[in-house]
C-alpha cells in the first residue's frame, strides 16, 4: 500500500505505440489531460514489440517512467491505452503513484462536463461499470471472511463481494432512470416528427466548433471552449432557413478509440444524431489531420447506427487558415466519395452562415421553385416524372402539348434540368441562386 496525493493533478504522460507514433496522438493525448484539469509534468513514449501482460509496459520502461516521475514530481500517471484491472494495480504498486488509462481518462472530463440530469446518470453509470473490474484493488485489507468467532458469524461475505453487490444494485437502479428519460427523449422526438420540421444534427469530431457554430445558428447559449468534450449534454433548438424551419440538435463530440461502455450509455444522447434526417459534419479546417478526423467520426456514426445519413461537410474554423474564404464545393448535388459536398465558413465570425443555411435548405429540399411550365407533346417522360414527384398542382392540354402549374425543390428541378429533356426545367430556375 501507499499514500495516494490528494491532488492528483500533475501528471506524467506515458504513449503506448506499436510502431510509427504520430505526432497528433500525442497532442490528442495531452489536450485530454489539460482538458480533466491536469497539468503536464513530462511526456514518455514506450514502444511495445509484445506488451507485459502484467503491467503493459516492460520493466526496463518502468524504470525510466519511475525515474522520470520521482524527478518532475508527478503525483498521477495517465497511460493512452485501456488497461486490465491487474495492469492498472501493478503499474500503481510499482510507479506508487495513481494510473489511470485512457477510458477513465475520459470518463473523468464526463463527469465533469455533465450538467443535465440524463447526462449526470449517464456518466455514473459508464463510471460504475468501469470501476466493477477495479474494485479488488481498494480492499486488499478485508480479504478475510466474516465469520468463525463467537459474535462475528455473519452472511460469509467479503467486504469485496458486498460492494460488488451494492455497485450492481446501483447500476440497475441507474438503468431503470434512464430507460424513463429515453421514454421521455422519445416521446419528445415523436412530437418533432409530427411537427413535420426536418431533423438536423451536428456531428464531429471533439472540437471542431459544433456548440460555436449551434450558438451562431440559433442564437443559443450553449457552452462552447476550446477544449475537449466542452459539450456533453445534447440541446435541441429550432432554426429557419431558406424554404422553411429545421430542428438542429448539438450532440456530444466524437474522438479516437471511445470506449465502447461510453457508446452504450451515451446511447440515447447519440441517437439524437442517428434519428435525425440530415448530418451536419463538421470539421476543423486548420487541423492538418482533418481528414483522418472525419474517417473516425464516419466510423463512430457507422457504429451507433448513422454511417447511412445524408450528410455535408462544414469546414469551420477558416479564420485560423491564412488565405481561406467562404465557398461551397460540389453545387451540383451530391458528388462523388472521392470529393464529398462541403461548405468552408468560420462559426466564431459568422463568416458563411448564409451560405450554410441556402445549401442545408436545398440540400433538405426546402427551397422550391414555382411556375408555368409548357411541355411539348414529345415530352411526355418528363411530364410522368412530374407527376411521380407529385409537384405538378395544375394541368391543360392542348394542341402544343401541356401547361403546367408546378411547384418543385430546387434539389430536384436541378436534377431535372440536367436530364436530356430537361431544357423546360432549366427555363424555370434563377440564373444564380442567392449565395451560392
Amino acid at each position: 500500500m501507499f499514500d495516494r496525493s490528494k491532488k492528483g493533478e500533475h501528471a506524467l504522460l506515458i504513449q503506448p505505440h506499436f510502431g510509427k507514433l504520430e505526432d497528433d496522438v500525442l497532442e490528442e493525448f495531452g489536450d485530454l489531460a489539460r482538458s480533466a484539469g491536469a497539468s503536464i509534468a513530462a511526456t514518455i513514449t514506450a514502444r511495445l514489440d509484445r506488451p507485459n501482460p502484467s503491467t503493459l509496459i516492460g520493466s526496463g520502461k518502468l524504470d525510466e517512467i519511475k525515474a522520470a516521475a520521482d524527478a518532475s514530481g508527478a503525483d498521477l500517471v495517465l497511460v493512452n491505452h485501456a488497461l486490465s484491472p491487474g495492469q492498472e494495480r501493478n503499474l500503481e504498486r510499482f510507479l506508487e503513484r495513481r494510473v489511470i488509462d485512457r477510458t477513465g481518462l475520459i470518463l473523468d472530463i464526463f463527469a465533469q462536463r455533465a450538467h443535465s440530469h440524463e447526462g449526470k446518470l449517464q456518466v455514473e453509470l459508464a463510471q460504475l461499470r468501469h470501476l466493477a473490474t477495479r474494485l479488488v484493488r481498494g480492499w486488499t485489507h478485508l480479504e478475510r471472511q466474516r465469520g468463525g468467532s463467537i459474535g462475528l458469524r455473519g452472511p460469509g461475505e467479503t467486504q469485496l463481494e458486498t460492494d460488488r453487490r451494492l455497485l450492481q444494485k446501483r447500476v440497475e437502479q441507474l438503468q431503470k432512470r434512464l430507460e424513463k428519460v429515453e421514454v421521455q427523449r422519445t416521446q419528445m422526438r415523436r412530437a418533432r416528427v409530427r411537427s413535420e420540421l426536418p431533423r438536423v444534427a451536428l456531428v464531429g469530431y471533439t472540437n471542431a466548433g459544433k456548440s460555436t457554430l449551434f450558438n451562431a445558428m440559433t442564437g443559443a447559449e450553449a457552452y462552447a471552449a476550446d477544449q475537449l468534450f466542452a459539450t456533453l449534454d445534447p440541446t435541441v433548438r429550432r432554426i429557419a432557413v431558406p424554404g422553411g424551419n429545421v430542428v438542429l440538435a448539438d450532440t456530444v463530440g466524437f474522438v479516437r478509440d471511445l470506449p465502447h461502455d461510453l457508446v452504450a450509455a451515451f446511447r440515447s444522447t447519440l441517437s439524437e444524431a442517428r434519428e435525425a434526417d440530415f448530418l451536419l459534419h463538421v470539421v476543423d479546417a486548420a487541423d492538418p489531420h482533418r481528414e483522418e478526423r472525419i474517417a473516425q467520426v464516419d466510423e463512430v456514426l457507422t457504429a451507433v447506427g448513422a454511417g447511412d445519413l445524408p450528410q455535408l461537410l462544414v469546414f469551420n474554423k477558416i479564420d485560423r487558415i491564412d488565405g481561406a474564404d467562404v465557398r461551397h464545393d460540389g453545387q451540383d448535388g451530391v458528388p462523388d466519395e472521392s470529393r464529398r459536398e462541403r461548405v468552408w465558413i468560420s462559426a466564431r465570425d459568422g463568416q458563411g452562415l448564409e451560405l450554410l443555411q441556402a445549401v442545408l435548405g436545398k440540400r433538405l429540399g426546402l427551397q422550391h421553385v414555382t411556375g408555368e411550365l409548357r411541355l411539348p407533346p414529345d415530352a411526355g417522360r418528363l411530364r410522368a416524372r412530374l407527376h411521380q414527384l407529385e409537384v405538378i398542382r395544375s394541368e391543360q392540354a392542348d394542341e402544343e402539348g401541356w401547361l403546367l402549374q408546378v411547384d418543385l425543390p430546387i434539389a430536384e428541378a436541378e436534377k431535372l434540368a440536367a436530364s436530356a429533356d430537361g431544357a423546360p426545367i432549366r427555363a424555370l430556375l434563377p440564373e444564380k441562386l442567392p449565395e451560392w
